[in-house]
């Protein structure tokens, strides 16, 4: 059985600032850099046979930092887990976001969730397939882990509010073909988690106004 663990990368000054990343290449900053450190301490006290990374130099620094306090070889880059893409929201805060594209009006390039999942859990299921037996690190975004937890696991923590937070992992496993979550927040991160950034939805206003209106729709009983 494989295994992989999903770390998002650390904080970005556009995080901080609650600004609209997506594919935007921003790189981290120095509370970050000290996230992926203690994310990287923390991972060490396992065996890992490697460490893959989305080229995004947010998640690829984060895994090389990481792959530093590990001891683990340079990160193999998989582009088929960068980040979300937003479109002509990347950039903007939630004032700018509201003035330029109120309500319900679409975000021109906007990437939609079902299209992330539809090439993330892909590639995570080749990389796993590709890695049997092994136990792997993957560096990325919070917008690829909420789109692989809203569907292969819509009733874990983060379907809930939980938040998926910079420096934090989520442990996942490869059952006959099939990724299945093992533990949001594994316990190997309890530190990282409670001294992490902001929630990805915090800082992510247009994630946010569409989770927002998800939970709207879903069915009451």
């Amino acid at each position: 059985m494989t295994f992989l663990y999903l770390v998002r990368h650390g904080e970005t000054d556009w995080n901080r600032e609650r600004r609209i990343q997506g594919s935007t290449d921003i790189p981290l900053n120095a509370t970050g850099r000290e996230q992926a450190r203690r994310a990287g301490r923390l991972l060490a006290r396992r065996h890992w046979d490697g460490i893959v990374s989305s080229p995004l130099s947010r998640a690829s620094e984060t895994a090389q930092i990481i792959a530093s306090e590990a001891g683990l070889p340079e990160p193999e880059l998989l582009s088929g887990i960068v980040e979300r893409s937003y479109g002509q929201a990347e950039g903007l805060t939630e004032a700018e976001l509201s003035h330029l594209f109120p309500g319900d009006i679409r975000v021109p390039g906007r990437e939609s969730r079902e299209h992330v999942a539809s090439r993330v859990i892909p590639a995570l299921v080749g990389l796993a397939e590709r890695k049997l037996g092994r136990h792997f690190i993957v560096t990325t975004h919070g917008g690829v882990i909420r789109a692989v937890l809203n569907t292969i696991a819509p009733g874990s923590p983060a379907h809930r509010g939980v938040p998926i937070t910079n420096g934090s992992i989520h442990s996942f496993r490869l059952n006959e073909g099939e990724l299945e979550l093992v533990a949001f927040d594994d316990p190997i991160e309890v530190e990282s988690f409670q001294t992490g950034a902001a929630d990805l939805s915090e800082q992510n206003a247009l994630e946010r106004r569409e989770t927002e209106r998800r939970e709207t729709e879903l069915p009451t009983t």
